[in-house]
């Protein structure tokens, strides 16, 4: 079993930065290729990036490539997602997830956290 509980989230402009944090116990994160997830309002769970067990490999969506960077520090069993630039469309919650696999389909994770809010104002 993994928890992994976010923090991070909060109220910002547009054009500002945050960072979230997800710290996992209960398993160590180096097992897991791990994710971040947003969902908006009335919208589905969408994929936001991924990163491999070592950190080796990261994928990220259209939508936030070259603003978002995913990154794991194995040592102290924390994922991070650093978001620059932010827009009003990126106000979601930001859920981080464990998989085996890793990838952009949410089925294919095993472990969630209970999301962070995530709230850009324009």
């Amino acid at each position: 079993q993994v928890q992994l509980v976010e923090s991070g989230g909060g109220l910002v402009q547009a054009g500002a930065s945050l960072r979230l944090s997800c710290a996992a116990s209960g398993r160590t994160l180096s097992s897991y290729a791990m994710g971040w997830f947003r969902q908006a309002p009335g919208k589905d769970r969408e994929f936001v990036a991924d990163i491999n067990w070592n950190g080796g490999r990261t994928d990220y969506a259209d939508s936030v490539k070259g603003r978002f960077t995913i990154s794991r520090d194995n040592a102290k069993n924390t994922l991070y997602l650093q978001m620059n630039s932010l827009k009003s469309e990126d106000t979601a919650v930001y859920y981080c997830a464990a998989s085996l696999v890793g990838g952009t389909y949410d089925g294919g994770y095993d472990y969630w956290g209970q999301g962070t809010q995530v709230t850009v104002s324009s």
